[in-house]
């Protein structure tokens, strides 16, 4: 069933977008993560152009992330005094994104900023939870356990005390972190779980079990306000688009729920670093590859 979509331009099948949607969400659920590293490449793919893709995108994030929350919260994994400060972090990133997404867009080099990003970004993430992954995976099969070790962050001023996580550190790594992961909310139109997750383990030191929850209730607010900010700046979001990738994305995040329940931590982890290295790949070959058409007509940005 071909639909129209009247901000991106485009004719789509909605039936596409929804198993898009659904499956974002399964990812969602299973990894703690946004699902926007994986659907606004697939949004390329299918025609939509980036910065509408990016857009809209972050508002099924939101959606897939609140459902995922709801069923965290029943076994209480998630870290709320932690999430807060994240998500203060995250604020103020966010809306820097989204005046440098604005202003690159004007310069008409938006559609390569964002694949740029996503090359870099998700290669060393990627590759970084491949090994680590790895690594937990060889020392658990030997009995062995993975002992958190004491970081740099912990000799920081400042310090709070994170009772769900168990941890007393200082509050300026966090900040630090969900900044980071607000300004590439704006540019890439992700959640920025595939940052966060990592950063969460191996900078603050907090447990796997917790992470991921604590991860999906930042994610909410960051992408409704990037979000917000994206329709009230660029004029970007399209929302029938949205609509058909929100109601996929929250039916998807309580099956992807529910199967991680069955997975280890370890196997988590290397299955993300997979997905997001083959999807790094892809984009990778696509700037490389020389298209078909040299040029394009785009329309013209309004000032």
């Amino acid at each position: 069933m071909q639909i129209y979509l009247p901000i991106a331009e485009v004719s789509v099948n909605a039936f596409l977008l929804l198993g898009l949607g659904g499956f974002v969400g399964i990812l969602s659920g299973m990894f703690g993560v946004g699902g926007g590293f994986i659907l606004t490449p697939l949004l390329f793919f299918i025609g939509i152009p980036p910065a509408i893709a990016v857009a809209t995108q972050a508002n099924q994030v939101v959606a897939s992330s609140l459902s995922g929350v709801l069923a965290h919260l029943k076994r209480k994994t998630v870290d709320f005094r932690m999430g807060y400060v994240l998500l203060a972090g995250g604020i103020v990133g966010s809306a820097a994104g989204v005046q440098i997404f604005a202003l690159m867009r004007r310069l008409g080099q938006v559609d390569l900023l964002v694949n740029l990003f996503y090359v870099i970004f998700l290669g060393i993430i990627g590759a970084l939870m491949l090994i680590e992954g790895l690594n937990a995976l060889r020392k658990s099969r030997k009995g062995g356990t993975t002992r958190r070790k004491h970081t740099w962050s912990q000799g920081l001023p400042m310090k709070m005390k994170f009772r769900t996580s168990g941890l007393y550190i200082s509050v300026i790594p966090p900040v630090l972190v969900g900044v980071m992961v607000g300004v590439l909310s704006a540019i890439m139109g992700v959640g920025g779980g595939f940052i966060m997750l990592p950063a969460m383990i191996y900078i603050l030191g907090m447990p796997t079990k917790v992470v991921v929850g604590t991860s999906l209730f930042q994610i909410i607010f960051v992408a409704a306000f990037t979000t917000m900010m994206h329709a009230i700046t660029n004029n970007t979001v399209d929302l029938l688009l949205a609509l058909l990738l929100l109601i996929g994305g929250v039916v998807g995040a309580q099956i992807g729920t529910a199967l991680a329940v069955h997975l280890r931590g370890e196997s988590l982890r290397i299955l993300l670093a997979v997905i997001v290295l083959v999807v790094c790949g892809k984009l990778a070959l696509d700037l490389l590859i020389e298209p078909a058409e040299l040029y394009s007509v785009a329309p013209e940005v309004p000032e």
